[in-house]
């Protein structure tokens, strides 16, 4: 075939390794942004990250390096749950009504909480989310999935609870407490609640905790509790600051944060 094209045989080899470095080049690409990603991100972001680095390569090229390499993202492991409590029957109103999006800074901070394996046990992990930006502000875990837990998350929120405008949450009973009632009083921060039984009302929450059992804590099991505390810090700590979120549009929580609050 070389004869018959004029072309020399030593072009043709040097082309055809020329081609398979770049492929080599291109795939490594894929994988380190999946590793970085701690295995979590899909086909769609990946490619976004990419295109940051000016490397232009379509969904259906890297679905097919993943499936070369082995690249399973954590969001195609089958998730599976455990039974819900009691709800909380009091009578208050859903102040959000489901309008997640365009919130001022602090304006909404929703919050829920999920199970996590610690040696044999169910612990449990709370989170604080503000709607603005989606980051979390305050989290905690602990042995017990009650109202101490919720308290804890808000003492770890950095700055004043007074600028907290709402708080909303499902109708789980670790909600309603003394404790947590004081903490909503002195700093005067109005309660709003889902209705009940509908996940929907909550929903930016719920998703949040999907994400976190998806890329944290499913099908993993912590030695302890200072090591779940520790590893829950390291994964807060890239979640707002590295992990690109589509409702974002791609961009990380603490890249959407207000300006005045930075």
């Amino acid at each position: 075939m070389c004869r018959i094209l004029g072309v020399t045989r030593s072009l043709v080899y040097y082309k055809y390794k020329q081609n398979q470095a770049e492929e080599t080049t291109l795939e490594n690409a894929v994988i380190r942004v999946f590793r970085e990603s701690r295995n979590n991100y899909g086909t769609r972001k990946i490619k976004y990250k990419l295109e940051k680095e000016n490397i232009i390569l379509s969904r259906r090229k890297i679905g097919t390096i993943m499936k070369k390499y082995g690249l399973v993202s954590n969001y195609t492991v089958k998730q599976y749950k455990v039974h819900k409590t009691k709800c909380n029957e009091e009578k208050i109103e859903n102040a959000v009504a489901r309008k997640f999006n365009n919130r001022r800074h602090l304006e909404v901070v929703v919050s829920d909480l999920t199970y996590v394996k610690v040696n044999s046990t169910w612990n449990y992990v709370c989170i604080l989310l503000n709607l603005a930006n989606r980051e979390i502000i305050g989290y905690s875990a602990g042995k017990n999935k009650n109202a101490n837990l919720v308290y804890d998350a808000f003492m770890k929120v950095e700055g004043n609870l007074k600028d907290i405008e709402i708080f909303h949450t499902d109708r789980g009973n670790e909600f309603k407490n003394k404790l947590i009632e004081e903490v909503l009083e002195t700093f005067e921060i109005k309660r709003s609640l889902s209705q009940k039984g509908c996940p929907y009302d909550n929903a930016v929450a719920e998703a949040a905790f999907k994400v976190i059992k998806t890329e944290f804590a499913f099908d993993k099991v912590f030695r302890s509790l200072e090591e779940l505390e520790m590893e829950l810090f390291d994964y807060i700590n890239w979640y707002n600051n590295h992990r690109i979120h589509g409702a974002l549009n791609y961009k990380t929580p603490v890249e959407c944060r207000p300006k005045q609050t930075e």
